[in-house]
């Protein structure tokens, strides 16, 4: 292991003080009610995180208007009478010590609910949905900027450290920033300046919108999956300035999708050994995909910005979480599937642990919107219940739209 000591060092994000620096990255948990409230389970969630010693937890994406609904059971943010519930989540992550920060997303065009109207920057079918979709009216943008706006005002009163704005993964902000879904010729698309214009309003209704001393941080896609798309020197530039905007922090994420594997990679750091330990035997002789995937981006960041840098995607070993810091690529570290598997992972790796057991299979996230957050490879039983869902054709349901 690494005779580096910087994880478990303080941090700061704002006027925000982090008592280590691993992050729980925004992840989707299919915990909420049927109108996006907060469930029990929800809260004993993120009381467990907090629990067990999680620097910083960012929500999964919690959407702030109706049409900005990603999937069944998300958690939402779009309307006041949630506001008690959300109470419930920062009040159980502040009795252990932690921090917690509202994640305000809106899905744009993909958005997975049936019978939902998308909203989008140009009738680009969205690449992971196929969902044909129509181009946004200047009254549909000015309305999801306001809910922003208004989530932001909500997060406020819930009692949350901060805000992470979602601007990275195909959702709305992303596909307005990208030349490959943002293909409009007026204010809001075309050059690089006009592109910028949707993400600068949204922060701009953010900041406004909460106290001064409350930081906003956003996950930025820092590059698109297809080629002829958002090029990492460019959204760099993009980040420079909306840091000078208001932002506290920056993570990186990449930004419209081919795939839901471009996010989130598959059998990160899994050798033979992990391989046979957790039922994976076509990665027996298979060389292990890289660590810290966007530690790239991280890096070309780092000169546009004069913020602290949240690394995400496929941290796996305290050896390689150290070495980032240590170079300060990066100043915290952000995970998401490992903590679905060792919700223990952060006071673990305190106690002399060097590797998350996490193997990225990614059948948590095949089971998104179908079953609540789970890892799906312990115990081993989950494994037989995952065959018998998809042999029964469980993935093919169709969740009914919901009334708010």
């Amino acid at each position: 292991m690494s005779s580096y000591n910087h994880l478990f060092q303080p941090g700061r994000i704002g006027k925000i003080e982090i008592r280590n620096r691993i992050v729980r990255a925004g992840t989707s948990e299919t915990m909420a009610g049927d109108s996006g409230e907060v469930t029990d389970q929800l809260v004993e969630l993120y009381e467990t995180l907090s629990r067990n010693l999680v620097g910083l937890i960012i929500t999964g994406h919690l959407y702030c208007h109706p049409r900005g609904q990603y999937a069944h059971h998300q958690t939402g943010i779009y309307d006041d009478s949630l506001i008690p519930g959300l109470r419930r989540l920062t009040d159980a992550v502040h009795r252990h010590g932690g921090a917690i920060f509202a994640q305000l997303a809106h899905a744009g065009s993909q958005s997975r609910v049936p019978g939902q109207m998308p909203v989008a920057p140009s009738p680009v079918p969205n690449a992971l949905t196929g969902r044909p979709v129509a181009e946004a009216g200047e009254d549909e943008i000015q309305e999801a900027i306001l809910a922003f706006g208004s989530a932001a005002a909500r997060a406020t009163e819930a009692g949350f450290d901060g805000v992470h704005i979602h601007g990275a993964n195909g959702y709305l902000i992303s596909e307005f920033s990208s030349p490959l879904t943002n293909r409009r010729d007026d204010g809001w698309g075309g050059a690089v300046a006009r592109r910028d214009r949707f993400a600068y309003e949204v922060v701009r209704a953010v900041r406004e919108a909460m106290p001064s001393e409350m930081p906003v941080t956003m996950k930025l896609g820092m590059f698109d999956a297809a080629p002829g798309g958002l090029t990492i020197d460019e959204e760099a530039g993009r980040a420079g300035r909306l840091v000078a905007e208001g932002l506290a922090a920056v993570e990186v994420s990449c930004n419209v999708m081919q795939r839901p594997t471009d996010s989130a990679r598959k059998y990160v750091a899994v050798g033979p050994w992990r391989a046979l330990l957790d039922w994976l035997p076509q990665r027996v002789f298979s060389s292990p995909p890289a660590e810290a995937y966007f530690a790239d981006a991280a890096r070309a960041l780092r000169g546009h910005v004069d913020c602290p840098i949240i690394l995400v995607g496929g941290m796996r070993r305290r050896e390689t979480m150290e070495q980032i810091l240590a170079r300060r690529d990066a100043d915290f570290i952000a995970m998401a599937r490992p903590f679905i598997r060792e919700p223990d992972l952060v006071r673990r790796l305190a106690e002399g642990g060097d590797v998350a057991a996490c193997t990225s299979c990614n059948l948590c996230l095949t089971h998104e919107s179908h079953h609540s957050l789970r890892c799906w490879r312990v115990p081993r039983q989950r494994l037989l219940e995952h065959a018998w869902y998809r042999l029964r054709g469980g993935f093919n349901v169709t969740f009914t739209p919901r009334s708010h």
